[in-house]
């Protein structure tokens, strides 16, 4: 009898168990999600040629080293035509600080600039990096910055620089251009530079400095370098002291064209242009007759019309969001064809468009050059 209860019992509990609901699944933990990865440097470039979408108004400063300067109205001429090519409605700032200035006083602008909240500043550089906190404060604003003519030496603020030339070809072009005048037997040169700070001037002397090492130049003696602070008083004065502390030194050697003007003009109301001869980097306007006349025999530039063009499109294809202002970019500017962004290797870091070419005038092209 308790057998057979004990079956009974045990035969309830199993069909209870057989009747009672399903467990429900055990789920895995849900585990979180991380947000995706921000990327620290702009996309890679596509590959394609950037066109600019005129029409956008745009606030931009044009920033010369300083005002006066009969090149630098040229760059602006040719910054004001491609403003006007691209149909910017806002008014270009053409700002600087006055003739004689410190290079200095461009920072004061710059920071100006920036509490306006303008949307880009194109700069060519009269302070070394001096001027380098300001313009990384405008960078840090959401503006634009571009260098022309004279770029930020460590590159800091600085998104691309556009170079009118090489500088290591500069270097080589005063050096055969001394050449040329002096002959084969050579002589002594002196250089007579815009300011100690200007980058341009700095690095196209070190570059004329490395070259005279090749042998080829062995026969050029650079005596001094000095500088006139791109004041034609200033550099006119300069060219004389030289003259008095080097009796037998030859040739002015001036990459600016104030400095270059000013020395021909010394040595032509002193009389000396069979003594010593005068080149470097010139305006055809105003050297046209000191070419003629024998004092400067041969000089170099470029077009800072087109220069003042190609910043302009550059700095706006930035501003608009076009560009990103990175290495690889390539980009159409109007009249003077396509472009593109490349690491700059005339320095240790910084991003440049070379522009170019040279010119050399002389007796045979300097008509043409002033009367195309």
């Amino acid at each position: 009898m308790f057998k057979k209860s004990m079956m009974l019992a045990v035969i309830f509990a199993l069909l209870l168990a057989a009747c009672a609901p399903a467990a429900a699944p055990t789920e895995a933990p849900v585990q979180p999600t991380e947000a995706p990865a921000q990327p620290t440097e702009p996309p890679a470039p596509s590959g394609e040629v950037v066109k600019a979408t005129p029409g956008q108004a745009l606030n931009m400063v044009f920033l010369p080293k300083n005002l006066g300067n009969a090149v630098f109205d040229e760059a602006h001429d040719g910054a004001s035509e491609a403003a006007q090519e691209l149909q910017n409605s806002a008014e270009l700032q053409y700002l600087a600080p006055a003739s004689g200035a410190a290079g200095t006083e461009q920072i004061s602008i710059i920071t100006n600039a920036t509490t306006q909240g303008v949307n880009a500043i194109m700069i060519s550089n009269n302070a070394g990096d001096q001027i380098a906190p300001a313009a990384q404060a405008a960078r840090d604003s959401g503006i634009a910055v571009v260098t022309w003519d004279s770029p930020i030496p460590s590159a800091e603020g600085e998104q691309v620089f556009v170079a009118q030339v090489d500088f290591d070809e500069t270097g080589t072009v005063m050096a055969d251009m001394a050449l040329d005048i002096l002959g084969a037997d050579g002589g002594k040169f002196a250089v007579l530079s815009a300011s100690p700070d200007a980058a341009n001037q700095n690095a196209w002397i070190a570059a004329m400095q490395e070259v005279l090492t090749d042998p080829k130049y062995a026969s050029l003696e650079l005596l001094d370098i000095v500088y006139g602070n791109d004041v034609s008083e200033d550099s006119y004065q300069q060219a004389l002291a030289l003259v008095d502390k080097y009796p037998d030194m030859e040739l002015i050697m001036a990459p600016t064209t104030v400095g270059i003007a000013a020395a021909a003009k010394a040595m032509q109301d002193e009389g000396l242009c069979e003594t010593v001869k005068v080149s470097g980097l010139g305006l055809p306007s105003e050297m046209a007759s000191f070419v003629k006349n024998g004092c400067s025999p041969e000089f170099a530039l470029w077009s800072f019309k087109d220069l003042g063009y190609l910043t302009y499109f550059l700095t706006y294809l930035i501003a608009s969001g076009d560009l990103q202002g990175v290495e690889g970019e390539q980009f159409e500017a109007g009249r003077m064809g396509e472009y593109t962004i490349t690491n700059d290797p005339t320095r240790d870091t910084g991003l440049r468009v070379l522009m170019g070419p040279f010119s050399k005038y002389d007796a045979d092209n300097i008509d043409e050059a002033v009367n195309p």
